[in-house]
């Protein structure tokens, strides 16, 4: 078979998004571990904006609840009828 013959599909194989080099497999390279190089930087908040990241937090959940409590409503309200009746 030709390579003109074959069809570019346009998968990328050559992009990973996690650590490849794992013990056990043929290509593991022990010269290549990683030991934690990120720098983790711990920036300082003040009072404010945690307070402020904690409402954020609150409100990009309540959607969620409200759409949870009304479910939970609808099914206590059919068991009852059911049960009522």
């Amino acid at each position: 078979m030709s390579r003109k013959n074959k069809k570019d599909d346009g998968l990328d194989m050559q992009t990973s998004f996690a650590d490849m080099n794992v013990e056990g497999f043929r290509w593991y390279d022990p010269s290549k571990k990683k030991e934690g190089n990120e720098k983790k930087v711990r920036r300082a908040v003040s009072r404010r904006e945690y307070w402020q990241m904690v409402k954020s937090a609150f409100l990009a959940f309540l959607p969620y609840l409200a759409f949870f409590l009304v479910g939970m409503g609808i099914i206590v309200t059919l068991m009852y009828i059911w049960l009522k009746y």
